[in-house]
């Protein structure tokens, strides 16, 4: 059983069961039979989008390629109609085209005799989850297909309870911004040196500071500076040490030589996207002048936390969007 997303945000479902078909999209790549394989597909889609990662390049091809070749009549199938909550489902009888004009912009398409409808609200709240997924194209689980095929049947399933669906639901929603955090530290990972230290100073003046940053090259432990003023006459004057190596904690030595040379006035905030030792750590405890050692989750939450105050030049490091959440 397999699960094809409708385009236009499901209202493309309608005009599925309307012309007895199913379709997928990506109309710049043209008939799917003039690709030998997946390798094929990609460089096709590298070449007409030069700025996607390889990720999506391979999840785009794909998609296409499981639609082509693993999809076949006798297979079931489902697409969702979101304005109604139902899901369409139905079984396809037809081999891979390429018809342009049926259901545009999906080209790519199967003939499918649509049989039934389901209320999203009957599924258990593993099965809404499973097609939930984002994919334009997935096979079902066992597990979702036995029970939606049960539902149609007329066999009744055990809901869970409205108080474990809650729990079940809280703990969906607490991995899935977990996963969204640690994407962000991914994005955050793959900058540079340079765009990092830029980053942290654009989160300094997201605080309400202004900055100045030290040119490349040697600078004696101070990367930015961050004061009221930008010149470091007012205080606080909080001097930045970056340090954007994934996977090298700061140690006690370094720590040590950033501390060197600080005025009593002065406040320390140390970066380190690789985390600092134990021993690090307890340098700064008892450093003499306050010292706060920022590691990528410490980086993450404080962005997260003041990115509404971002400039332009910060937003463009790491893009961000805000998402309304279920509270």
């Amino acid at each position: 059983m397999w699960m094809v997303r409708a385009g236009q945000g499901g209202r493309q479902a309608d005009e599925f069961v309307e012309k007895g078909h199913v379709g997928i999209g990506w109309e710049e790549v043209g008939e799917l039979g003039a690709f030998p394989d997946k390798a094929a597909l990609v460089e096709r889609y590298r070449r007409a989008y030069p700025d996607w990662s390889e990720g999506r390049l391979n999840t785009a091809a794909s998609q296409l390629i499981r639609f082509r070749d693993e999809m076949g009549p006798g297979d079931r199938v489902l697409t969702y109609d979101s304005s109604r909550r139902i899901y369409h489902i139905g079984t396809i009888s037809g081999e891979y085209r390429h018809d342009a004009d049926l259901l545009p912009p999906s080209e790519h398409v199967r003939a499918v005799d649509w049989q039934d409808e389901l209320d999203r609200d009957r599924l258990s709240l593993d099965a809404r989850n499973t097609l939930g997924s984002v994919l334009t194209l997935f096979r079902l689980s066992e597990p979702v297909r036995a029970e939606i095929e049960a539902l149609l049947s007329g066999e009744s399933t055990s809901p869970a309870a409205p108080d474990e669906a809650e729990e079940d639901e809280e703990a969906l929603l607490k991995r899935y911004r977990e996963e969204a955090v640690e994407i962000i530290k991914d994005r955050v990972s793959r900058l540079d040196a340079w765009e990092m230290q830029s980053l942290v100073a654009g989160l300094l003046r997201a605080m309400g500071y202004k900055t100045r940053e030290s040119s490349p090259g040697p600078d004696r432990g101070i990367d930015v500076i961050a004061s009221p003023d930008g010149f470091g006459f007012e205080s606080p004057r909080i001097v930045v040490e970056v340090k954007h190596r994934p996977h090298t904690a700061m140690g006690a030595q370094e720590v040590r030589s950033f501390l060197g040379g600080r005025h009593g006035e002065d406040k320390g905030l140390y970066v380190s996207t690789g985390g600092f030792t134990k021993e690090a750590r307890y340098e700064a405890d008892r450093a003499k002048i306050p010292v706060m050692l920022m590691d990528l989750n410490g980086l993450v939450a404080a962005l997260t936390e003041h990115y509404d105050n971002a400039d332009s030049e910060t937003r463009a490091l790491v893009p961000l969007t805000r998402l309304y959440w279920p509270a």
